[in-house]
């Protein structure tokens, strides 16, 4: 098994191989204009690192947001040509669900990543595989209230 898995959905671009036990390789740019220029360079280096060509990989996971629309179909549509072309499944996670994953925490905490126009994306957890709460857009000061407290990450 050989996983590619991408996520736009923020201000920045990563790219990683799993091969089921691990991270084989793995990218992060971060330049929130320019998602349709570095997926496929991001893609060719982590392919590269891991002296693998894309035939290789056995499935797809893509990061489905919440974020920016521009970024976001980046993302999306990178993943759907790939599932197509290569005939491999693709398979979407919520972004702030791998960024919640990826943290490692242990109890309670809150994940946020920026929406723009003075607003965050977020959403709370129980530990890093338990979501307890829809992914919701609010400005912080609607939140802070609700997030005392607890460590927030993104």
């Amino acid at each position: 098994m050989l996983l590619l898995a991408m996520d736009t959905a923020t201000p920045a671009v990563t790219v990683a191989l799993h091969d089921g036990e691990a991270v084989v390789a793995s990218s992060a740019q971060v330049d929130a204009r320019r998602h349709g220029e570095l997926l496929l360079p991001a893609v060719d280096r982590v392919l590269a690192e891991a002296g693998l060509k894309l035939d290789a990989v056995t499935g797809i996971v893509v990061g489905v947001g919440p974020g920016p629309y521009t970024g976001l179909r980046v993302g999306l549509v990178t993943a759907a040509a790939f599932s197509s072309a290569l005939g491999v499944p693709v398979h979407g996670l919520c972004t702030l669900d791998g960024l919640a994953y990826a943290s490692g925490l242990d109890g309670p905490f809150a994940v946020a990543t920026d929406a723009r126009r003075k607003e965050v994306y977020w959403a709370r957890y129980e530990d890093s595989r338990t979501r307890v709460t829809d992914a919701a857009v609010d400005r912080p000061a609607e939140i802070a209230e609700r997030l005392a407290g607890l460590p927030v990450v993104g």
